[in-house]
């Protein structure tokens, strides 16, 4: 098991591609604290079931990205059970769709302060508690690098999070934490599916795609699986494509 014994944190665990990280990590033998905004009796279950499954143990905890206090209080829940952690992967976000000319400063601002200023308050927070030889994985968007319609608001809060990445991995270089960010292309999730009109993803897929389908949110779980592991020891400050041959 990749990673038998060590701790791990999480954030956007209950649905698409956090969903599989969470899998992923439990398959290999991982401590998780397992972030979500809201705790429901299914989400319960489903992590009872995993850790029945691959007997490892597997935290709840309730995190709020779009207010600060509740963000910082996330982290001094995780902070106060006094264990080291091994790898922190900011998986949550959200999505917002309108013209430049459309978006209210308001809504780049709420989604600034999910997708950026509370993902770096968290991780500010937890990097005091991490072990050397750890890693931190940013989940960004291959939007924010080739930057698409109506997405002003969207692409530019992962491209932040791409340079935060980058940043933090000559900071904390000399600590040995690594410290890399996933671009994930067109990928098979309820977020993706809600914001992408059919007609302009099968379009997408026909014209910009080499493999012609969209990935899985467990061929992105892979890659941080990968990059959680000493597998990936020599690598950080790194922003990889995941992204099926999107041109």
């Amino acid at each position: 098991m990749l990673l038998a014994k060590k701790v791990a944190v999480i954030t956007g665990c209950n649905k698409g591609i956090g969903k599989k990280i969470l899998e992923n990590f439990s398959e290999n033998g991982a401590i998780i604290y397992a972030g979500v905004r809201t705790i429901t009796k299914e989400f319960q279950r489903e992590i009872k079931d995993l850790e029945n499954k691959n007997q490892n143990k597997i935290e709840i905890f309730q995190i709020d990205l779009s207010d600060e206090k509740k963000t910082l209080d996330a982290a001094n829940s995780i902070i106060s059970k006094k264990q080291k952690i091994d790898i922190l992967v900011n998986n949550a976000g959200i999505i917002t769709t309108s013209l430049f000319q459309m978006t209210k400063i308001e809504n780049f601002k709420d989604l600034f302060q999910v997708n950026f200023f509370n993902q770096a308050l968290f991780t500010q927070k937890l990097v005091r508690s991490m072990n050397q030889n750890s890693s931190i994985i940013f989940i960004s968007s291959s939007s924010a690098s080739d930057s698409n319609y109506g997405r002003s608001a969207y692409s530019s809060s992962k491209a932040a999070i791409n340079s935060l990445s980058k940043n933090l991995s000559k900071e904390l270089g000399g600590l040995k934490i690594r410290v890399n960010a996933v671009e994930p292309g067109l990928t098979d999730t309820e977020m993706m599916r809600n914001n992408t009109p059919k007609e302009v993803l099968d379009k997408l897929v026909a014209e910009k795609l080499s493999l012609k389908r969209i990935g899985t949110p467990k061929e992105i779980a892979d890659v941080v699986l990968f990059l959680s592991s000493n597998l990936s020891s020599y690598i950080t400050g790194q922003v990889i494509r995941v992204d099926g041959g999107m041109s």
